[in-house]
């Protein structure tokens, strides 16, 4: 329960520290901050690597596949 109230916290204030960094930027100098750059809680997601034959599947055939299989890089 302490965890969850603690992530709680820090969204609030990671939200805030990112609206007061973004009034204070040079927009041609640094890009825009999100609240994820301030919450030490936040866990980066790593895009899933998949093979061309499931966005065939996807987009061409219209059929979402049973299992995305996915490939190492």
């Amino acid at each position: 329960m302490l965890d969850g109230r603690q992530r709680h916290d820090w969204s609030i204030a990671a939200a805030v520290m990112s609206v007061v960094a973004n009034t204070a930027r040079d927009p041609k100098r640094s890009r825009l901050l999100k609240p994820a750059d301030f919450d030490p809680f936040h866990k980066p997601q790593r895009p899933v690597k998949v093979d061309v034959s499931v966005l065939k599947d996807v987009f061409i055939d219209r059929r979402m596949p049973e299992v995305a299989k996915e490939t190492r890089a």
